[in-house]
């Protein structure tokens, strides 16, 4: 196992770069923050610690330079449930249970880097991800209709939202829709070339407080309150034999979706800065940022697109922006906690929905039929199904089905790799001696090539060549061109080999791989042929079937 550097790209080379990227991405983080934190039911409070903790330690133990690691729109709409549901189960500890479950997720990522699995968490189909990022990008932005419209969140999560929609349109505050409606117009009508310099979700922060505080002043908006970040409690593992199994569930799933969050958004800041980044590292500064979190009673986090981006436009080249940034959200949060009081809800909530409407795939929601009807079917099925039914559920059948469907296109192009001839032809790479051998042979030889990787998908071809071995009177197995062969495909050849044997055939079997030759030996094949009959190349094989 290779050693590990356990700090990120940390130097002065850039600092200018650096702290101007750290201030302009904290700039970016503090009015997410806390709507994530007010959109996720934990409180403002949770959000900014996640934002500050999560950034802070995935920062220094990280894999990626430039990643800005904060709570996301995916990662907050899971939270969401689980709070939900533990606190529903458990009123008196949910609460704690809920950041228990952010802990799991932590020590899950951190399992993942040090085993360096993290290069497969993103094996997954496009279409899979699309479902499911835009899956959860719906149920965010029906999440923050009830704040949007001026009412508190039923309850009842996306089914509940629904169903309670007539009564909650039928009794807007009309002066909080207000308010919400200018923070979308003003996240969607921002000019692009200023978002860099002024993050436009900041400006609408500021406009909607100002608004409320003296337009609507005398109406009762409803706003945050006074946020009072000192140092947090701890908070104690705290587990119930209930629910255990339920809480890892959701830290595994948890921990997996900031995985594809952190990792995709870490190809995104490579491909702005030319760098590679470290994919075992990353999870376990993840990991480690998501426990802290946990422990202090903050968000889990994740890689975030958008900070991440700012960040590196405004000059960041290493890991002392994320530090930098942190520090930042740290000063402002102090300094700046009595103005959370004039926030509204609706602000916040609008803030909340353009996230969700951005993480929407709308490039491919647009264009799915266009690729393929199959991956357009799986998509909108992942994606209603994140929606209605629930998120590993969705994922797995995704993926289940897609790789289904995958394999069953392998097989049939495998399939075609599988050919029978007792006379040299053009089907089958040959050279001249071979040709020459196999005439000789005067089609008492069947020679039955294999090429290309060989997956279980291919065993029913396989069983419907045993037909042809029938009419030959020797059988030549050629698995000279095949790189790989899996335990399905072993079993159908040993299952073929031993009808040839049944029907008094003689079997030569040439395979140069000395791992596939020990396997058939494990199996007992190479007792079936005779060992003098397992041999190395197909020339030697075809010389030994015609001379019997």
């Amino acid at each position: 196992m290779a050693t590990i550097s356990w700090i990120n790209e940390i130097n002065t080379t850039n600092i200018r770069g650096d702290v101007f990227g750290g201030v302009t991405a904290a700039i970016v983080s503090l009015p997410l923050a806390l709507a994530f934190g007010v959109a996720s039911g934990a409180g403002p409070e949770a959000g900014l610690y996640g934002a500050i903790l999560v950034g802070l330690f995935a920062a220094i133990f990280g894999g990626t330079p430039t990643l800005i690691s904060e709570p996301t729109g995916p990662m907050t709409v899971i939270m969401t449930a689980v709070l939900t549901t533990m606190i529903a189960a458990n009123p008196e500890h949910g609460l704690a249970m809920a950041f228990t479950v952010v802990m799991i997720a932590g020590v899950f990522q951190i399992l993942l880097g040090v085993l360096n699995l993290g290069k497969y968490i993103t094996l997954m189909p496009y279409s899979v991800i699309s479902g499911f990022m835009s899956g959860i990008g719906v149920i965010l932005i029906i999440l923050q209709l009830p704040p949007l419209l001026g009412h508190e969140n039923p309850g009842g999560g996306v089914i509940g939202n629904l169903q309670a929609l007539p009564d909650l349109l039928r009794n807007l505050r009309w002066y909080e829709v207000v308010l919400g409606v200018i923070t979308l117009a003003i996240l969607f009508l921002f000019p692009k070339k200023w978002a860099n310099r002024i993050p436009p979700q900041l400006i609408a922060l500021v406009v909607g407080s100002v608004l409320a505080a003296t337009f609507f002043s005398s109406v009762g908006v409803r706003t945050i309150g006074e946020v009072s970040l000192g140092l947090p409690n701890l908070v104690v593992p705290t587990f119930t034999a209930e629910q255990w199994t339920q809480m890892v569930l959701d830290g595994i799933v948890l921990g997996t979706l900031g995985c594809i969050d952190a990792l995709l958004t870490a190809v995104i800041a490579d491909s702005l800065t030319r760098q590679e980044h470290d994919s075992r590292k990353e999870l376990i500064g993840q990991g480690i940022g998501n426990l802290v979190s946990g422990i202090c009673g903050g968000l889990p986090g994740a890689g975030a697109t958008m900070g991440t981006v700012v960040n590196i436009q405004s000059g960041a080249r290493t890991a002392l922006s994320g530090i930098t940034r942190a520090l930042v959200l740290i000063v402002l949060v102090v300094f700046a906690a009595g103005l959370t009081a004039y926030i509204p809800l609706a602000v916040l909530a609008g803030i909340a929905i353009k996230v969700g409407m951005n993480i929407l795939d709308w490039s491919f929601l647009k264009r799915a039929h266009r690729v393929s009807i199959s991956a357009m079917l799986i998509m909108y099925g992942v994606m209603w199904l994140t929606i209605l039914v629930d998120l590993i559920v969705a994922v797995g059948l995704g993926v289940f089905i897609a790789n289904i469907l995958t394999i069953e296109r392998l097989s049939r192009l495998q399939a075609k790799n599988i050919l029978s001839i007792s006379d040299a032809d053009d089907s089958i790479p040959l050279t001249e001696h071979e040709r020459l051998v196999l005439d000789k042979g005067k089609g008492k030889v069947m020679l039955m090539y294999f090429s290309g990787p060989m997956i279980f998908g291919v065993s029913r071809a396989i069983a419907r060549k045993h037909d042809s071995i029938s009419t030959h009177q020797t059988i030549v197995f050629d698995l000279t061109d095949v790189p790989l062969i899996d335990s399905t495909v072993s079993l159908a050849i040993e299952n073929a080999v031993k009808d040839a044997v049944d029907q008094g055939k003689n079997v030569f079997i040439a395979c140069p791989s000395t791992d596939t030759r020990q396997t058939f030996k494990r199996m007992g094949l190479t007792r079936l042929v005779g060992s003098s009959n397992m041999v190395e190349s197909r020339s030697e094989a075809l010389e030994k079937a015609v001379a019997d």
